[in-house]
């Protein structure tokens, strides 16, 4: 099967490519044939929102903002909490439970985060900690559920005739930085961050313009909030990160979720990262192709200057991958190396780069004593070659080429 790639400068962003088809899969023509989707020209739902939201991005400053809600009553938290996700093995699962919330559609300009009805419910239920009874009333848009490469799937949707929300309680540290008008959005989402609100909320928090100084707050595109706090805390990790000592060894990660195979090593040195991602035929993103591609990003030292071509999946696997060098309490060069098999069938949102990298590094590291025990380690667990790797991989070009690896662990050796 022939490889198309992008050796290691990536020629097209994976943003840029039409996910075609997808009504005509097997898997999604199951969901389109049950009970949630036959739901004629209006709809009533009532049921226990799990606080979730969704802000769109089609014509801004004018938006669609909305409630998410399922017709179930209950802890309901698991719909929205994708860090909950990690275990379950199916994506028809995942479907099966994100499809179940009917998003609300209101018109309103992002600016409007204090003004109106619906706005105030939007607000009240990213501050909410947990869920609340809810009734929406619709007339139906569209009976087919929301496919996107970043944000999670939902079900159907519709223009809000009438909304009514019951009491919530606000999360109180989400709350204290609501009320905090001079603290700035970076700073809130670290620190909410820090204090151990999940990303998710987080995410759904900076979606509803919850933070940031007051006279800027506004709501933010839910797909482009996901990205923004990836980015915000990945970045604030790494103001750490860097002044820690390198580690010592390479350190190898492997796992499998979701038909994807993930493979990330740790290499001794600076900070760099890079990240990788090869999908076969008939997979998300190459759903009509006919060869595997490769699609991928890297950064310096420095960072980067300008948007990764693959989209939101890096940040979420640099957050990850600075997560577990604060934990280790060592910086180094990270290698995020991806294959989405034939099973990887609908896009279920980046949460499942940012979970199963955090999976994976929760698993017990190999290590390896140079770089040819890189390239076996690689030919052991994965499909593509070691040819089609460095051929798409700015850090393992360099690695070969500069054998900067050896010379720093020679160097270790002998103390100079």
């Amino acid at each position: 099967m022939a490889i198309q790639g992008v050796g290691g400068e990536p020629h097209v962003k994976r943003s840029d490519i039409v996910y075609r088809n997808m009504r005509d899969s097997d898997l999604l023509r199951r969901y389109y044939s049950t009970k949630t989707f036959r739901v004629g020209n209006s709809m009533d739902v009532a049921g226990d929102s799990p606080t979730d939201i969704f802000i769109g991005r089609y014509g801004y400053p004018k938006v669609f903002i909305g409630p998410l809600v399922p017709p179930v009553f209950g802890n309901t938290e698991i719909l929205a909490t994708p860090e909950m996700w990690r275990n379950i093995s199916s994506i028809p699962k995942i479907f099966e439970m994100r499809t179940s919330l009917v998003r609300g559609l209101y018109e309103t300009n992002v600016k409007n985060v204090e003004k109106g009805k619906v706005e105030e419910v939007v607000r009240d239920l990213a501050l909410a900690e947990r869920p609340a009874g809810a009734q929406l009333s619709l007339k139906v848009k569209s009976n087919r559920p929301s496919l996107d490469d970043e944000s999670t799937p939902f079900g159907p949707s519709g223009s809000i005739r009438e909304l009514e929300v019951g009491n919530m309680r606000a999360e109180k540290k989400v709350e204290r930085l609501y009320s905090d008008t001079d603290a700035r959005a970076v700073d809130a989402v670290f620190e909410l961050y820090e204090s151990g609100i999940p990303v998710s909320k987080i995410q759904r928090g900076f979606s509803a313009g919850l933070f940031g100084r007051g006279p800027n707050r506004k709501f933010v595109p839910t797909r482009w909030s996901i990205t923004a706090v990836d980015d915000t805390i990945s970045k604030e990790n790494l103001k750490e990160v860097k002044g820690y000592d390198s580690i010592d060894s390479i350190m190898a990660f492997y796992n499998v979720a979701l038909d994807n195979r993930w493979l990330i090593f740790f290499f001794p040195g600076s900070w760099e990262y890079e990240s990788l991602e090869a999908f076969w035929p008939g997979t998300v993103w190459n759903e009509n192709g006919k060869d595997i591609s490769i699609f991928g990003s890297y950064e310096p030292y420095e960072g980067r200057k300008t948007y990764a071509e693959m989209g939101g999946c890096y940040y979420s696997g640099r957050l990850a991958v600075t997560e577990k060098m604060r934990l280790l309490g060592r910086q180094g060069s990270a290698l995020i190396l991806r294959e989405a098999h034939e099973g990887y069938t609908a896009p279920v949102g980046v949460w499942n780069v940012r979970e199963h990298v955090r999976g994976t590094l929760e698993t017990e590291p190999v290590y390896l004593d140079g770089i040819n025990d890189v390239f076996s380690f690689i030919g052991e667990r994965l499909t593509l070659t070691k040819s089609d790797w460095v051929k798409n991989s700015r850090m393992l070009r360099l690695l070969l080429s500069q054998k900067k690896l050896a010379d720093y662990i020679k160097n270790k050796e002998t103390g100079s």
